[in-house]
């Protein structure tokens, strides 16, 4: 925890989510005293935009946590950098009290705790002394959001950092985290134990069931379609009590969302181009919270950037590859700085079962015609190009849809899918120069927010993301339904609303039943084909698994159900593990607390995690 918190000492005014970005809105500000300061609504919710702008903070959403610890720990992503020994750690999930990943998450999500708790008081502070007649409902609409945003750090918090998760009988005395309602005083009251399980849940639930009534009834548009709505907070105070197995109140909470909420499954062609940064899509129909996220056209690295910026850099690790311009795949180009691609184990989980690719000649090849920045594809390059009999099958796999389209949505296909190589030129995607031709790898692109449409290298329209990012969203909620269901016994909706799901990923009415339907809870799942004897022949884990794909969930998921030791026997290696086959400690269910907050917080001292001492 950061020590010695008074409000406010330096507020820089960033911009809330959703908000244009006016360079005058998230400029530096200077020194606000305590006297007279917020003395007005736009005052209140310039600290209000703290509460939001720490999302986009370099250690949470802006950077590290998605490509650097999660994509690791869930091998989503397969890492040819071998050179962070704490980014190792996390493909190996065998982590340390030092590691800097897991410092970084709960330093950045306490500092967003710190600053809605900041808000209350200035909230409290603006009622007291400046406050004009009528303004209470807007008052309550400032509390509602930071009620919802000190929910959703502490659910991060607690999902990370708690000893264990809750179930109907047993976990709530185990530790969880630290709470902290308010603006600590002085050093005293910043030195605090950590909170049992229960506690922390109960502490999140009950800001949660705050948010919903404060914002019952608003609807943000125009600027403010990213703030935090009722709908937004029944959403994970839905998700809370599936977390901890509060099945009754989960049904209630979450069919309320989807009856009342007016959200739908957005239709599939509109889903699959959901997580690439095309304007149209953001704030959709299905999206109940994201993060929103500009490309930064100024040569800055995004969150690094030297001006104040709303964007993050996750694609600078997860971008394409591209064929260079000498067409071979030993010079591939990745459009970022090429650290990960998608893991091999999953293109077959997905479903795709022909085998990977051989290169042959290009019976059209023209010496004589060079790509260059004003060219496009053509069949009369490069020399070498993949078998057309393999072309022809892949893309019949497509058709048919005998993998799981969401494949597709997640992952780029060597040869067949195109990025943006340089401005206006696209280039096909390439298995990365270090697969080059070895026909036995799949070397697919991670697809969902990487920058297809702009080279994180091209300091002119790159070296930033323009994809918002999906917090909360429908789907999400029709699978937590789905597990309350199962969880209190009935199986006929939590059958239909896995199978919802599953129908829109194959283009089929949402609603109707399908010929892709699951006939039961243990029915077999395209997973099987990859021989996984966990998700194979579960529907709920298997859907949870391929419809939020890389969105930070899969990480909560398999920690609570303690599919560690699975994951780890199903990927079986990682490129920058050399330590022999993936294993999955029994501690790394929870990360460890960092070593600077057992130094600095003598209350907590003694109350490392098992397995970490």
């Amino acid at each position: 925890m950061i020590k010695k918190i008074y409000f406010p000492t330096l507020l820089s005014i960033l911009l809330i989510t959703g908000c244009t970005k006016d360079p005058s809105l998230v400029a530096p500000t200077n020194q606000y005293s305590t006297g007279n300061y917020p003395a007005s609504m736009d005052d209140l919710n310039s600290v209000l935009a703290t509460c939001y702008s720490n999302l986009r903070d370099p250690n949470l959403y802006g950077f590290n946590l998605l490509p650097k610890a999660l994509a690791n720990c869930t091998h989503v992503a397969n890492s040819i950098w071998d050179g962070d020994g704490f980014w190792n750690e996390m493909a190996s999930t065998n982590l340390s009290a030092p590691n800097s990943y897991v410092l970084g998450a709960w330093t950045s999500f306490y500092a967003g705790v710190k600053n809605c708790n900041s808000l209350m008081s200035a909230a409290d502070f603006y009622s007291a002394h400046f406050a004009k007649a009528g303004e209470q409902p807007a008052i309550d609409l400032v509390r509602g959001q930071a009620y919802f945003l000190r929910a959703f750090y502490y659910f991060q918090l607690e999902c990370y950092f708690g000893e264990s998760y809750m179930t109907q009988s047993a976990g709530g005395d185990k530790m969880g985290v630290p709470i902290f309602d308010k603006v600590p005083s002085g050093l005293d009251s910043t030195q605090k134990p950590r909170s049992a399980v229960k506690d922390v849940w109960a502490f999140i639930e009950s800001d949660l069931q705050q948010a919903a009534t404060l914002l019952k009834g608003t609807v943000w548009t125009g600027n403010d379609r990213g703030r935090a709505s009722e709908w937004a907070a029944k959403s994970l105070l839905g998700k809370a009590y599936v977390f901890t197995q509060d099945w009754v109140k989960a049904k209630a909470t979450l069919l309320d969302v989807i009856n009342n909420s007016g959200r739908k499954l957005m239709p599939y062609a509109k889903y699959r181009d959901a997580f690439i940064g095309i304007t149209d899509n953001e704030f959709n129909e299905e999206s109940l919270f994201e993060l929103n996220i500009d490309l930064d056209a100024k040569g800055n690295y995004g969150v690094y950037g030297d001006a104040p910026n709303a964007t993050s850099i996750n694609g600078l690790i997860w971008c394409p590859w591209a064929l260079g311009y000498d067409g071979t795949e030993g010079s591939s180009i990745p459009l970022g700085y090429g650290n990960e691609i998608l893991h091999d184990k999953n293109v077959l989980r997905f479903g795709y079962s022909i085998g990977s690719y051989g290169l042959v000649d290009n019976p059209n090849f023209d010496a004589s015609y060079k790509p260059d920045k004003s060219g496009y594809i053509s069949d009369k390059w490069p020399k070498k190009i993949m078998d057309p009999a393999y072309k022809t099958q892949a893309l019949q796999v497509r058709t048919d849809k005998t993998a799981d389209p969401r494949l597709y949505v997640n992952a780029l296909q060597p040869w067949i899918d195109s990025v943006i190589f340089q401005d206006p030129v696209w280039q096909r995607v390439s298995r990365p120069n270090f697969y080059a031709e070895q026909s036995d790898k799949y070397g697919f692109s991670i697809r969902k927010y990487s920058p297809v449409f702009n080279s994180v290298n091209n300091v002119k329209g790159g070296q930033a993301d323009g994809a918002n990012i999906y917090l909360l969203r429908l789907a999400d909620v029709y699978l937590l339904y789905a597990e309350a269901c199962k969880g209190s016994n009935d199986d006929a909706n939590a059958l239909e609303y896995i199978n919802k799901v599953k129908r829109r990923a194959y283009s089929y009415p949402v609603d109707a039943a399908s010929p892709v339907d699951y006939s039961s809870l243990t029915a077999q799942t395209s997973a099987a084909a990859a021989a996984d004897p966990v998700l194979g022949n579960n529907p709920l884990y298997y859907e949870r698994w391929a419809e939020l794909f890389n969105e930070g969930q899969w990480w909560f998921d398999l920690c609570r159900w303690k599919l560690g030791a699975s994951e780890a026997s199903f990927y079986g290696a990682a490129l920058n593990v050399h330590t022999g086959a993936l294993a999955f400690p029994a501690k790394t269910y929870a990360w460890p607390i960092p070593q600077n907050e057992l130094n600095s917080n003598s209350k907590i001292v003694g109350q490392q995690n098992p397995g970490y001492n």
